[in-house]
């Protein structure tokens, strides 16, 4: 039961919010356009705020079900492991990455990653969201916060005791690594100083 359920998760996952509301928008794949990411910020970027917050409530979306009512529709069948809501939770990232249903070619998980988060732990949650506001507060790179909140949030899982420790911790890890990876393109456009600064959030360098 618990392996048909994170690849539910998986499935799940695959859903791609930015394609799927280019599909409605008559065809638009934003992976062609701007840094050619699935994502929220890409979508940000080349089609307006509209569109973007459609993406990012259905990446968020997705990351809650699959944390949240999927395991609890496995355990109406019967009983489940501790550890499956964070299993079901990275199952949904790596298919938001990786999705089976648009070539294996999707996004970086952050905001499903957020989505995952309000049904595990909302308060590591807000430390995370915490440390992403701040990091783009302070330098404006979008791609850096992302990075530096998920690297926070394996030792705040350790030292907040949240349970169930070792699925959580797993998870935490695991979410970290991934999100680093996704944003490598970014961390070399930074070292280029190529990468964009979200000039409207930036609020402590220099505007030009």
């Amino acid at each position: 039961m618990s392996v048909l359920v994170i690849a539910a998760a998986y499935l799940l996952g695959s859903v791609s919010g930015a394609l799927l509301v280019g599909a409605l928008r008559g065809g638009i794949d934003i992976r062609t356009l701007g840094s050619g990411n699935a994502g929220g910020t890409n979508a940000l970027r080349t089609q307006g705020v509209g569109f973007a917050l459609a993406v990012v409530a259905i990446d968020l979306g997705k990351g809650w079900i699959a944390a949240a009512l999927l395991p609890l529709a496995a355990a109406r069948v019967g009983a489940v492991p501790a550890g499956l809501p964070a299993a079901c939770a990275f199952a949904a990232m790596v298919g938001h990455v990786w999705p089976v249903w648009h070539g294996f070619r999707g996004g970086k998980g952050a905001a499903t990653l957020v989505g995952a988060l309000f049904a595990l732990s909302p308060l590591a949650l807000l430390v995370v969201l915490g440390v992403w506001l701040v990091t783009v507060v302070s330098v404006g790179f979008v791609g850096l916060a992302s990075i530096l909140a998920t690297v926070a949030l394996p030792p705040f899982v350790w030292f907040a005791r949240i349970e169930p420790r070792a699925p959580m911790l797993a998870f935490a890890l695991a979410a970290a690594l991934l999100i680093a990876f996704t944003h490598r393109t970014n961390i070399a456009r930074m070292r280029a100083g190529t990468e964009p600064r979200a000039r409207r959030l930036w609020l402590f360098g220099r505007r030009s």
